[in-house]
């Protein structure tokens, strides 16, 4: 007699409960994430930049010391970028 020949079980095509997500989709959500914190590390570059470039600061290109003048033409007198060597006593000024 011979004996009958058994075979295997059929294997189930359950989903493997650890392994939720493939290859595929990991990949795909490392890129999403990595796309995301690049976008939010230049538009924290620009924030920065923007904010040094505009301090608020306001630069004027009036002589030092001319608020503490009696007249403008005291201050426009001592300023010495305005001085020269000619005749002081006929200066015009525009004003």
């Amino acid at each position: 007699m011979s004996s009958p020949v058994s075979k295997p079980p059929p294997e189930l095509l359950e989903p493997n409960p650890g392994k939720s997500y493939g290859i595929m989709e990991i990949a795909i959500i490392a890129a999403v994430i990595t796309a995301v914190a690049l976008v939010l590390v230049c538009l924290l570059f620009l924030m920065l930049r923007y904010l040094y470039r505009h301090k608020g600061t306001y630069h004027t290109n009036e002589a030092k010391g001319t608020e503490f003048a009696e007249s403008a033409d005291a201050a426009l007198q001592s300023d010495p970028a305005l001085q020269d060597a000619g005749d002081t006593s006929k200066k015009e000024y525009f004003i």
